[in-house]
């Protein structure tokens, strides 16, 4: 044991003279750093030897002479500036341990303690860094767009009444959808897929933009930039277990029914305009227009009967400006409004 020890304090000396000269360079600093990682003893042996050497004063001390009770090596007086150095640490790695000033001694056994301390301190922040989560949740109020960025880097849209709770950690990137619509701006993250969660299915993405809508009585998945994996809860009956939606695609599932179809892109990234204000509408029947008027204001519209409902409606309006799509309505269509406080009732007529 006691000539490994001293086998490892000459090493050490020899790595502390090296790196005091004038030719250390960056290949000789990586090994040094794998020989101090190698084992503790050589970290102990290093510290306790470059602690000894900073405190004695020997930097200084080197062009002036020799400062160790026993005589120089050979040669020394000859020796470069860093021979020399190299020759005072191996003189002072010699040293039995009993000669060594109480103090080393003392700083050997916390070098040793600190040493270890860290070690366990690095894996328990490894482990935590592996095992936390971070989890935040977000609602927007009836009329309100919000766009927020995300930890990952990623953007999350937000349409009127919507919310979600977010969860990411070393290993995945998700999110909860409970109600209303929200457009996802990916950022990309192959090790971490971004999973978003609504009434039993994910959409999963890497990177990419997409928008996920969950209704009442369907969910409805938007595709306008790179390809999203729709997986189906392993209860839906009958139901797919996953499918590709590349960009242009719109997926709606209706109880365990799915069905994807596949748009030009500039149709499908109209169905996001609501994002700057925008509903549009191609040959929808006015029941829908009018619900989705409704998610965007707390003045309700009410169709009065079934004929007023099937009149079939197109173009882009403000969601933000019901009176003024009421009185196109009144113009253009066979419909009366009646106004109130609350709501606007409309009529066939």
């Amino acid at each position: 044991m006691r000539g490994n020890s001293m086998a490892i304090e000459q090493a050490a000396a020899g790595w502390l003279a090296r790196r005091d000269g004038d030719r250390w360079n960056a290949d000789d600093e990586a090994a040094l750093q794998c020989w101090l990682e190698a084992d503790v003893g050589h970290r102990v042996a290093f510290l306790r030897l470059q602690a000894a050497w900073q405190e004695s004063g020997r930097l200084q001390a080197l062009g002036a002479g020799w400062q160790d009770r026993a005589a120089p090596a050979r040669g020394h007086w000859q020796a470069t500036p860093a021979d020399r150095r190299e020759q005072m640490l191996q003189a002072m790695a010699q040293r039995p341990a009993t000669m060594r000033p109480a103090r080393q001694r003392r700083f050997a056994r916390f070098a040793m303690a600190a040493t270890l301390a860290g070690c366990v301190l690095a894996l328990a922040w490894g482990w935590r860094s592996q095992t936390r989560v971070d989890t935040a949740a977000y609602r927007t109020a009836v009329g309100e767009v919000r766009t927020l960025p995300l930890a990952d880097g990623s953007r999350a849209t937000l349409a009127s009444a919507t919310g979600i709770e977010v969860r990411l950690s070393a290993r995945a990137r998700d999110v909860a959808l409970s109600s209303g619509e929200a457009i996802f701006e990916v950022a990309k993250d192959p090790r971490r897929p971004f999973a978003v969660a609504a009434d039993g299915y994910r959409a999963v993405a890497v990177g990419t933009r997409f928008s996920v809508r969950r209704d009442v009585t369907a969910l409805r998945v938007v595709v306008t930039e790179g390809t999203v994996r729709l997986d189906a809860p392993a209860t839906a009956a009958g139901a797919i277990p996953s499918v590709m939606l590349p960009a242009g695609s719109v997926a709606l599932v209706r109880g365990n029914g799915l069905l994807v179809r596949s748009l030009p892109l500039a149709d499908a990234q109209r169905l996001l305009d609501w994002r700057d204000g925008l509903l549009a509408f191609r040959d929808a029947p006015l029941s829908e227009v009018v619900a989705e008027f409704n998610r965007y204001n707390a003045r309700k519209l009410v169709l009065a009967d079934a004929q007023a409902g099937a009149l079939r409606i197109g173009g882009s309006f403000r969601w933000d400006n019901t009176e003024g799509f009421v009185r196109l309505l009144e113009a253009g269509f066979p419909v009366r409004a009646e106004a109130d406080t609350g709501r606007i009732v409309l009529h066939s007529r």
